[in-house]
């Protein structure tokens, strides 16, 4: 029964394409829980377009990237097969503890971690600790990375097919990330981690839309300071770096869209002075054509709105998919004109041996101020056990952070965990692909800048207390906190994103 630990299974589903999901054959079954029943008609849904049922909740502009979760059904008959007669830990028992906690918010009973493992580790705290405090999908998921780690391939298959019966990625935020991360898992030990993490992404840009991505960013911003504390920091940052300048030019390397230029539009048409022009360069990394197309659409809106708050104004996109390799020519940089670069959340993608690279190109541009807004976790480790823990620390505080911003079927909530899902196949599963996300924390990117020969530039008091003025607006539990390397977003008094500002060392 090492099948799950060959390659023969990850060619299973190829092999096999409904035999074992096909809901005529096996969920019938007394024994089968309930979710098996709804990931087959999913299934099916998947396959036969017209089938798809309009009015279930559960978002139908994300069912084609739901087909990735179908490769986990094969654990249940695996285990099955493989525990009969070894009594203690046998099917019987555990479909039992299943049907009193089939895909609800309910705690597990915490007995199923103790029998799980009776020596539980101290650190983690006694057994079912957590569990009884709602908190067991860590244990569970740190249990199985271990297993994963040592390579125990009968314990691992074990601990899988428990996260794979009490977890939904439409349940509460602890059956939400034993769900993702449970797929990262098994892109793991099957060694098709690119491969997922390509059908993922394909998935996505298949059922991408504008007006989605639109009512996502708006809505996320709304309720969360992730992406608006790095804007009103950074936009601070360049105001004060370019004051007096009557021609400016900013280079944006990031991942939202323009939504953070319109209060910096707003604040240029109300400078005491005359009001100065403005040229965005806007640098896409995605591959797929309608990022470009998407792109210029929010130009011709950026437009607009310049053209209403009364800034001159100029847009350009390019397309550079390896930011390593940014051609300078193309950013066309004039001497007359003041050079601001933006960084948001785009350095993690570029890959480890180019970001020095990337950091000596900016510095070779000479500009007034970089700003770099980065998250605020280590996921450097080649140690596997060291990356999944820091991993799971940084997703867990997001996915908490969604779970007291959005209600639990907000179709805006879902995409945003999505992404996240393809990130921890990212980081997890792929670390021999050229598409391996490394993000570092703050301080590991203060040591690069400084290095490739920038200084710090301190945020001034007034964008501090823009950013304690912003978090005002959202739900308790938003703080920051600084040190000489920048200003940190925290969530329940833990840090989660850094942003920081820098200046050439002349």
């Amino acid at each position: 029964m090492d099948r799950l630990f060959t390659s023969r299974l990850a060619d299973y589903q190829s092999e096999h394409p409904l035999s074992c999901f096909n809901s005529n054959k096996n969920c019938e079954d007394a024994d089968t829980p309930r979710h098996i029943d709804s990931y087959n008609n999913h299934l099916s849904q998947f396959v036969v377009p017209s089938r798809r049922d309009k009015s279930r909740q559960c978002n139908s502009f994300m069912e084609d990237e739901d087909f990735s979760f179908k490769q986990f059904l094969p654990f249940k008959e695996m285990f099955n097969s493989n525990q009969t007669g070894k009594g203690t830990t046998g099917p019987n028992q555990f479909s039992s503890t299943r049907a009193t906690s089939s895909r609800s918010s309910e705690v597990p009973d915490p007995s199923l971690f103790s029998e799980l493992n009776p020596s539980f580790p101290e650190e983690f705290g006694p057994a079912g600790s957590r569990c009884v405090n709602g908190r067991w999908a860590s244990n569970l998921l740190l249990e199985c990375a271990r297993a994963i780690a040592q390579n125990e391939k009968s314990r691992t298959q074990h601990l899988l097919w428990m996260l794979n019966e009490l977890s939904s990625p439409y349940g509460d935020c602890e059956q939400k990330l034993a769900s993702y991360f449970l797929q990262a898992f098994f892109c793991k030990i099957t060694d098709t981690g690119p491969r997922c993490y390509t059908t993922l992404c394909s998935a996505a840009d298949k059922t991408y839309s504008f007006d989605s991505t639109r009512k996502m960013i708006l809505k996320f911003q709304e309720s969360s300071p992730w992406t608006t504390f790095g804007h009103v920091a950074a936009n601070g940052a360049i105001l004060e770096a370019l004051e007096g300048e009557m021609k400016l030019h900013i280079v944006d390397l990031s991942n939202t869209f323009c939504t953070q230029w319109p209060t910096l539009l707003e604040a240029l048409a109300t400078r005491s002075d005359d009001t100065p022009h403005l040229r965005l360069t806007t640098v896409v990394t995605s591959k797929e054509a309608t990022a470009m197309k998407v792109m210029k659409e929010i130009g011709q809106r950026m437009e607009k709105f310049a053209r209403l708050m009364g800034v001159p104004f100029e847009f350009s996109v390019i397309h550079q998919q390896h930011l390593h390799k940014l051609n300078v020519g193309v950013l066309k940089i004039r001497p007359d004109e003041a050079l601001a670069i933006n960084c948001i959340h785009s350095l993690q993608r570029v890959s480890k041996n180019g970001r020095d690279s990337i950091l000596s190109t900016f510095y070779s541009m000479n500009p007034k101020i970089v700003t770099v807004i980065e998250d605020e976790v280590d996921l450097s480790h080649e140690d596997f056990g060291a990356c999944f823990s820091e991993c799971l620390r940084f997703f867990s505080l997001f996915f908490d952070s969604l779970e007291e911003s959005f209600s639990r079927t907000s179709n805006e909530r879902l995409m945003l965990e999505r992404t996240s899902a393809r990130s921890i196949v990212n980081i997890l599963a792929c670390e021999d692909s050229e598409v391996y996300e490394r993000r570092e924390k703050g301080a590991q990117w203060a040591w690069r800048l400084k290095e490739a020969g920038f200084i710090h530039a301190a945020f001034s008091d007034d964008v501090v207390d823009d950013v304690r003025a912003l978090l005002k607006r959202y739900k308790e539990g938003w703080g920051h906190c600084s040190n000489s390397d920048g200003l940190f977003l925290t969530w329940k008094e833990q840090c989660a994103i850094w942003a920081s500002a820098w200046k050439p060392c002349l």
